[in-house]
């Protein structure tokens, strides 16, 4: 069959489908990968079909652009980053759940609209028979509903939002039919009336997920989940000199990911990921008396704004998870995906620390009540509650055997190529042509 991967262009995005993508083509399907063109070298060095659609604008710059402006144009009740962990419904107002749809909708339009009309276009020469799509590419699901592909959502992450969106359907339904206004149905029901569909809540939730969390850190959802192991791929590598003899003293990670920084050049040289140099100075200062080889990823430009850098500290502009990971001792991450999951995967403690990706607060207490882990919001990040929890991870050997325990899980889920009979199967039942 012809399978069509689609992903905004960013590119740790994309890694997190690379593993699917190769099993699929290894099994003898055809795969295509569709994305802005600011990803097109970085799909083609994974060995895979790059299909370039939409314009050259900078997505990250519109999508700030775009969730700022809806936000001030609601109230200004909703902030990046957005925090969906909350599960009590009492907390959230249909007046705050609206505004919210009318945010998320708007950066979903700006990340997605100029790739639609060329990826209906390209669907329709390619005819794919399953188009799988991250889950802020909702360009996937339209193209796929117009040429009657089946679809399916690849979430980054805990489903989240679909959880939050299921409490505004429900509180949306107890109104009176004129107050039941769904930006998100109105944007992508326009889009299928000019595509020669009608709207239907699958093109928000896909037809199923294929799911890369381990199944105790999974929520429920309404639609099927294909449940498969997280690969760990990061691109391109080289094994840096340095990794290869045993470290002097235990080990420990510290990365904030590369990618939102490589893609928003105008990012001020103040903060990094949130985090402003005032508070990577002191977290490096906090622990610096800690008995550790200490591997912090910074890009240079912000590595020259730290006043000093303590003797367990080695700065790198970027170091692949997949190479380092295995000889840590403990890893603290911003709470992206790449290093969550690649610690899970080697059976590593980690720390989440700030707040980038709007389930951190449910990963983080799965991670703590799991005991492989630990995680610090925001509002109480300083330099000294880190080395505390770090040193904990250190020395307490019940952290490893909870990371081992997740790591176990995560083995026990089946590999990519394992699940590519499910989705040949999904595929043959959900699509209509």
């Amino acid at each position: 069959m012809r399978v069509l991967f689609v992903t905004i262009p960013w590119r740790t995005h994309f890694q997190f489908c690379v593993p699917m993508a190769w099993a699929l083509r290894t099994a003898g399907h055809e795969v295509h990968v569709a994305s802005g063109p600011d990803l097109t070298d970085v799909i083609v060095q994974s060995g895979l079909t790059a299909v370039s659609v939409g314009s050259e604008e900078h997505f990250l710059e519109k999508a700030h652009q775009a969730q700022t402006e809806a936000s001030e144009a609601t109230g200004g009740g909703i902030h990046h980053p957005i925090d969906l962990g909350e599960n009590r419904e009492e907390l959230f107002p249909l007046s705050y759940l609206k505004s919210l749809c009318a945010t998320s909708t708007e950066v979903a339009k700006a990340v997605n609209d100029s790739m639609i009309d060329d990826l209906v276009a390209y669907c329709r020469w390619w005819k794919p028979d399953l188009v799988v799509w991250e889950w802020l590419s909702h360009a996937g699901a339209v193209a796929a509903a117009a040429v009657g592909a089946a679809h399916a959502r690849m979430p980054i992450g805990i489903e989240v939002e679909a959880r939050m969106r299921r409490h505004f359907l429900k509180l949306l339904a107890q109104q009176e039919p004129a107050d039941r206004e769904d930006p998100m149905a109105e944007w992508l029901g326009a889009w299928g009336e000019k595509h020669g569909f009608e709207f239907r809540e699958e093109l928000v939730t896909g037809q199923f997920t294929i799911d890369q969390v381990p199944d105790s850190m999974r929520l429920k959802a309404n639609v099927p989940q294909v449940s498969v192991r997280h690969v760990p791929y990061n691109g391109r590598a080289v094994a840096p000199d340095w990794i290869r003899p045993e470290p002097p003293a235990p080990r420990v990670l510290a990365t904030f990911g590369m990618s939102m920084w490589d893609m928003s050049s105008s990012q001020p040289v103040s903060s990094y990921q949130m985090v402003s140099i005032e508070q990577l100075q002191d977290w490096l200062d906090s622990m610096a008396d800690l008995e550790m080889e200490l591997v912090m990823t910074l890009p240079g430009r912000i590595q020259e704004k730290l006043k000093h850098v303590p003797q367990n500290t080695r700065l790198v502009d970027f170091v692949p998870l997949h190479l380092v990971i295995p000889s840590c001792a403990a890893v603290i991450h911003h709470g992206g995906l790449p290093a969550f999951c690649s610690s899970l995967a080697h059976g590593v403690p980690q720390l989440m620390v700030s707040r980038m990706a709007p389930d951190a607060s449910v990963r983080g207490a799965r991670l703590e009540k799991a005991q492989a882990g630990g995680w610090i919001p925001p509002e109480r990040m300083t330099g000294k509650r880190i080395r505390n929890h770090l040193a904990k991870l250190l020395q307490d050997p019940s952290y490893r055997a909870g990371a081992e325990r997740l790591r176990q899980e995560v083995l026990a889920q089946p590999s990519p190529n394992e699940v590519v009979p499910e989705l040949e199967r999904l595929t043959e039942e959900l699509r209509s042509r």
